[in-house]
């Protein structure tokens, strides 16, 4: 039960002949300043019904509202200010955490629902450039989110391999590929033949026809066309896994484009028995005038399927495989009108599951303002910038810890750490402006900052000689309050976080988390030997596991020593 629960009822049992108790609670705010308390109710609604100022209202009932977990209770104005019983709050609060451990802030409301999570989704052939990166730590975080919400969660990796694309570069292989050189770097190398395909294909447009030709040889089963596209799948997949690997991300299913080519008449056959498919200059569409959309294009003319029949299929499927009660598409705010008209058609097939289906858009990845741009090769590798990034957390760490054990696998954890931290502390519909000097500050809003103090509580453990074990918490003063307030929290962030579809509720939650540990931190002397000591330190340790739980589920590793 949360604190302002109890302060609801306390003022319930006065009002409850004008004011339902889940209304109460949902007007009850935190104020701004301390010297107002921890919680205040506005009394504005009550006017009418009492017929009475707010001031008055708020005067004669702080008088009469008492609750063994209030030690104050106040008029200022037209509000009610409650003050919490800080000693009793901060023994329950640190005992729950300490006790609950990694299930602290966990919730139920998910269990025995399925959630699907469509995310990272990659090119083929192309490489995994910084665009893939907010699709890919996104999906990640709400998948960790979910299932820390009682969700059974199922993430998908809807890889891009299929579409004329494998058709230029087969035609590029043929002209100017060379075995060796894929096997040797298979991305780079494809991804150099897509780009030498174009650059051509303006001086010469035979090459185009040439490329629909070979992914015409592709659709009717060639031997040679698909062994060379399951070679370049393989190849790439294989590389993808890699990244995967540095980022600490998985996927439950890797089922892409290809998958559902042979289940897409089904469905265009099921569109035309609920007679829905129109003709339009002879191809065929779902016309949605009713939500103002564009007609949702099937077929073209050629008799081609489209994105969205695929999309249709794919969701088709997925809902008689995993029957999901919710599903999250993680995919970029340009793709927004595309979400639209497939929602839009599957409701107008009857589909009632569509109203758990969300696409969750997202900003861009900026560089010095501009869009990165994959167009021409101008493409910012993610692999090189994780890299990177590991190489100037080593560097920090040689320059600050020189005799820090385990040097590589804590760069590795704290390079990593600061590009998905970078990312998840923004709103995911803003763009974000990549600056990696930026992200790997110790200081600041940065993932280093937050993991570093991780660390520094650890350390406090270590020379505490702290062990766990069940104790009575004795702290009243303001600073360790701050965060026990903190602490607190944590449940409801997670809730919140989760029905916005939005990480950066967790990782702004954390930085406010870090700051007031380092406030108390620099203000008092948590291993003085004294009466407060144990309380102290068990405060510490609270920290350490609500601190790692929130980096867990951004996709964050709390390292022990930095």
């Amino acid at each position: 039960m949360s604190y302002k629960s109890v302060f609801a009822e306390a003022l319930h049992q006065k009002l409850h002949e004008y004011m339902q108790l889940e209304k109460i609670e949902s007007v009850i705010e935190i104020p701004k300043h301390e010297q107002h308390g921890d919680l205040a109710f506005p009394c504005f609604e009550l006017a009418k019904s009492l017929r009475k100022s707010p001031v008055v209202i708020a005067q004669e009932l702080a008088n009469t509202i008492e609750s063994p977990m209030l030690t104050k209770i106040e008029a200022v104005g037209p509000y009610i200010n409650a003050f919490l019983n800080r000693q009793r709050v901060s023994n329950e609060i640190i005992s729950l955490v300490t006790k609950e451990k990694d299930a602290y802030g966990a919730h139920a409301f998910g269990k025995g629902k399925t959630i699907i999570i469509d995310f990272s989704s990659p090119n083929i052939a192309k490489p995994f450039s910084m665009g893939h990166l907010r699709s890919t730590v996104i999906g990640n975080a709400l998948y960790n989110i979910s299932e820390k919400c009682g969700y059974e969660v199922v993430g998908i990796n809807y890889v891009g391999d299929w579409g004329t694309q494998f058709g230029k570069l087969m035609s590029a292989y043929k002209r100017w590929g060379s075995e060796e050189k894929v096997k040797q770097n298979p991305i780079k190398e494809l991804f150099t033949l897509y780009v030498k395909f174009h650059e051509d294909a303006k001086e010469n447009p035979d090459l185009e026809e040439e490329g629909r030709a070979w992914f015409k040889k592709l659709e009717d089963g060639d031997e040679e066309a698909t062994h060379l596209w399951k070679w370049f799948r393989t190849e790439s997949l294989q590389e993808f896994s890699r990244i995967y690997e540095l980022l600490g991300v998985s996927f439950d299913s890797f089922n892409g484009e290809a998958f559902y080519n042979d289940k897409m008449d089904d469905m265009v056959k099921l569109l035309e028995e609920k007679q829905l498919l129109v003709e339009s200059d002879g191809a065929q569409v779902v016309t949605i005038e009713e939500k103002e959309l564009p007609p949702c294009l099937i077929k073209k003319s050629d008799g081609a399927t489209l994105y969205a029949t695929r999309d249709l299929t794919a969701a088709i499927y997925r809902q008689n495989t995993y029957q999901f009660d919710r599903a999250l598409y993680v995919v970029g705010g340009e793709q927004s009108l595309h979400f639209e008209q497939l929602f839009a058609v599957l409701k107008k097939m009857g589909y009632s599951w569509v109203e758990g289906m969300s696409h969750i858009p997202f900003g861009l990845i900026l560089k010095d303002g501009k869009k990165m741009s994959t167009r021409k090769g101008k493409v910012v590798l993610l692999e090189e910038v994780i890299q990177e990034a590991i190489a100037l957390a080593e560097k920090n760490i040689e320059e600050k810890n020189p005799s820090l054990p385990n040097k590589k696998e804590t760069a590795r954890q704290v390079g990593v750490g600061a590009i998905i931290f970078q990312d998840l502390k923004n709103e995911r519909t803003n763009s974000i402006e990549f600056s990696l000097e930026n992200m790997l500050k110790f200081e600041g809003e940065t993932g280093p900052y937050v993991q570093y103090t991780h660390a520094r509580a650890f350390s406090i453990l270590r020379k505490g000689n702290f062990q766990p074990a069940e104790r009575t918490v004795n702290l009243t003063d303001d600073l360790s309050w701050g965060v026990v307030k903190l602490l607190e929290e944590f449940p409801a962030v997670l809730e919140r976080a989760f029905e916005r579809y939005e990480p950066s509720q967790i990782a702004k939650y954390v930085l406010d988390l870090a700051q007031a540990f380092n406030k108390y931190y620099g203000n008092v002397r948590i291993l003085e030997d004294n009466d407060e000591q144990q309380s102290r330190l068990q405060l510490v340790y609270a920290v350490t596991i609500v601190l790692k739980g929130a980096l867990d589920l951004l996709g964050l590793q709390a390292p022990l020593d930095m």
